[in-house]
């Protein structure tokens, strides 16, 4: 089942690109696919997650955020993928 994962970002952010990195290697293992929405772009988003980003939402609901490890991230994953 697809579920709906996006990544809450901003630019220059070397946590977001690590979590972004976590995302593709995970989305392809368990066939799923992600959304990246810039803070920056919406002052909601921005006055939501601006101390938080990197922010991993999975189905609205936000599941992992700062500096998280990859172990975390594919519990989510499996979670919903194997179960």
């Amino acid at each position: 089942m697809k579920r709906e994962i996006v990544l809450y970002t901003k630019k220059n952010c070397p946590l977001c690109e690590e979590a972004k990195e976590m995302l593709h290697i995970l989305c392809e293992k368990y066939h799923q696919s992600y959304q990246e929405a810039d803070i920056y772009q919406d002052d909601n988003l921005l006055k939501a997650y601006q101390l938080m980003i990197p922010v991993v939402s999975i189905d609205g609901r936000a599941v992992l955020w700062g500096k998280f490890m990859f172990s975390e991230l594919e519990a989510h994953f499996q979670s919903f993928c194997c179960h």
